[in-house]
């Protein structure tokens, strides 16, 4: 049996084991015995008078010289490290170097020697690196989900995050905005992702330049189980990425396709023929599609429920095949489609294929006339939302023909329709009077004011929600018609009307029979507090949103009875009226009074005086803005934050 002489002349024998626990620090050297060798002859109470053997000895290196490990060529070092058991091991190890950390990534999840428990934790890199954990996100779903953006964006951050969340389970959800100008992401850091991240589902990437082909063919190779696909402004992407997403990810649900001028056809056809389960797609300015790219995705995907087509080169013929293949289309938005006439939307409607399409919208599509939206009322027929903007072709006529035919509508939103006037709103109210329920009308400068008696039309018993939003010809008499109609109106919004008046606008607030519950009449100038003191009157009990922005006539007298009447009341906004601490002290004294949101900014005559009542309203408060309060000084504004401590002031 070997053994190591003393020379001290005491005669000791100790195992293996403890010699190696008491005398390795002595020795101050770090050695690997054989397991054949059970014992050591030696002296416990001296030092050795011989030195050790060189093999015991560390070697020094040169200055010049790297430590002996980064000597190992890539390969090397790449096989080592596929051999570490866990994922919290490969995570630590990557946080050595960035050669470490990008060899790491390189690692496929199939390619891991030993099996890894998946439930331990990863150590977090360091600044350069990144932080796995940072805006790190776990979904409803159970996967995790993770956003960079701007100067965060990088290839070092990718790699870090494929390594570190491998031990988690793997990354579900990715998106990138943006990228670093210096050291931005490109093909090697979705490489990195595509092989650390094969659980990927949801990859979103906008405004990032710098990754080509090569780095979105990689994520289709790698991650197999992607659904949801959203690429915006990347201009080096192709038909090439494309074609290998349809090859490599065919459980794609979603395509989002925005502002790629060199995504065509053939990309589009590729997707079409190898994924069925596609149910979304939306696709705005890429010039290079066309219609055999759109009429290919509209006619293969069977499930096809939710669609966007925005700024395209397409013609009729397009139109004509979602009218007679989009039996599944749900949800359909059309924008800026200016190669489509008449005849392409007559013919989609007119296709009886739309059967279960619930929300369509129309913009800026010159398609559109009072023909075509007749025959999308007539063919559409369990159409709920119908959003037209600037759809200058359609006028009364068209309106009130499609009113007619689309007896399921609920939602009504024109805006900058302005070959539209009273007569075609009054008409579409009386023809959709049982199931319409929200009425928005913006920057319709075709209506204006016309002295209509209300008892030649049907009044409109569904609608609640009513928005009328700078359209300047709405008056008085406007207004004096729709409450006569509706009077079963809960939310009415009448930004921007500065020519109505307290005349105009008594009649819907006395013909409400439901009572208002949230009332915006911002930059309603003419409004004085007559017409507020009546709408406290008569819908204090139910009132929870006032806005009285810019209405510069109004003064205590409005708070007063607001501080009397609402009970219910959360949301207040006084700003730009002519209040005064007075007012603000009756608020204060309302013991029923809760407000939550209170909006006092530019108002003058509040000053430091309002201090305690503000305190005081403060106690029910989540959000106080006094900007450009100017006099209120800095004092009381830092007394009131170290006061109000739950409440975010705006100053």
């Amino acid at each position: 049996m070997p053994t190591l002489v003393n020379y001290s002349g005491d005669d000791e024998l100790y195992s293996g084991a403890s010699f190696y626990q008491k005398n390795l620090i002595d020795l101050g050297r770090v050695c690997t015995l054989g397991s054949s060798v059970d014992g050591y002859y030696c002296s416990p109470r001296k030092r050795a008078r011989i030195s050790a053997p060189d093999i015991f000895e560390t070697p020094r290196l040169r200055k010049d010289q790297k430590p002996t490990i980064e000597v190992l060529p890539n390969e090397c070092l790449f096989e080592i490290f596929r051999r570490l058991s866990s994922g919290k091991e490969r995570s630590s190890c990557s946080c050595v170097s960035k050669r470490w950390l990008m060899l790491m990534s390189s690692i496929c999840r199939a390619e891991i020697y030993k099996s890894e428990n998946l439930t331990e934790g990863s150590a977090s890199c360091d600044d350069e690196m990144a932080s796995v954990d940072d805006d790190l996100v776990i979904e409803d779903d159970g996967y995790l989900s993770r956003c960079l953006e701007g100067k965060k964006a990088t290839d070092v951050r990718l790699a870090a995050i494929a390594v570190g969340t491998s031990a988690r389970g793997g990354l579900g959800k990715l998106s990138i905005r943006g990228s670093n100008s210096a050291r931005g992401v490109t093909d090697v850091g979705l490489s990195a992702i595509a092989h650390g991240c094969p659980s990927l589902r949801s990859f979103s990437m906008w405004n990032v330049s710098s990754v080509g082909d090569e780095g979105l063919s990689e994520i289709a190779k790698g991650c197999h189980m992607l659904e949801k696909l959203d690429i915006c402004q990347a201009s080096s992407i192709s038909n090439k990425s494309l074609i290998a997403i349809a090859k490599g990810c065919p459980n794609l649900t979603t395509l989002n396709i925005e502002s790629c001028p060199e995504v065509g056809n053939e990309g589009l056809q590729a997707i079409a023929r190898s994924c069925p389960k596609l149910k979304c797609i939306s696709i705005k300015g890429c010039p290079l599609v066309g219609d055999h790219g759109v009429s290919s995705l509209l006619s293969s995907a069977d499930n096809l429920s939710r669609v966007k087509l925005q700024d395209l080169n397409i013609t009729d013929f397009s139109l004509a095949v979602i009218g007679h293949y989009g039996k599944a289309i749900v949800n359909l938005v059309l924008s800026g489609l200016q190669n489509v006439s008449e005849r392409g939307f007559w013919v989609m409607g007119i296709a009886q294929g739309l059967q279960k399409l619930v929300s369509l919208t129309v913009s800026s599509c010159r398609g559109i006339t009072d023909a075509s939206i007749e025959a999308i009322g007539k063919g559409c027929i369990h159409l709920k939302q119908m959003f037209l903007r600037r759809c200058c072709l359609v006028s009364d006529n068209g309106l009130v023909a499609f009113s007619k035919a689309a007896r399921s509508l609920e939602s009504l939103q024109l805006e900058e329709c302005n070959s539209i006037t009273q007569f075609g709103i009054i008409g579409a109210l009386s023809n959709i009077k049982t199931t319409l329920k929200y009425l928005t009308l913006l920057k319709c400068k075709g209506i204006k004011d016309i002295d209509v008696e209300a008892s030649m039309f049907s009044p409109c018993e569904s609608l609640q929600h009513l928005s009328i939003r700078n359209c300047p010809g709405v008056g008085n008499a406007s207004l004096t018609m729709v409450g006569k109609l509706c009077p079963k109106l809960q939310r009415v919004d009448l930004t921007g009307l500065y020519g109505v008046t307290d005349a105009g606008l008594l009649p819907l607030v006395q013909n409400s029979e439901a009572g208002l519950v949230k009332v915006n009449l911002a930059g309603c100038g003419n409004l004085s507090d007559n017409i507020v003191s009546e709408l406290a009157r008569l819908h204090g009990r139910t009132l929870e949103l006032l806005n009285l922005d810019g209405c510069r006539k109004i003064t205590d007298a409005s708070l007063v009875a607001i501080a009397d009447n609402c009970l219910l009341l959360k949301d207040l906004d006084m700003s730009k009226c002519a209040i005064t601490d007075a007012g603000i002290a009756v608020l204060s004294n309302a013991n029923r009074l809760t407000l939550q949101v209170l909006s006092l900014s530019n108002c003058s005559g509040i000053t430091c005086k309002s201090g305690p009542s503000l305190t005081n309203l403060g106690q029910t408060l989540v959000g106080l803005n006094l900007q450009n309060c100017n006099s209120i000084g800095c004092n009381t504004v830092e007394l009131l934050v170290e006061k109000l401590w739950r409440c975010d002031i705006l100053a």
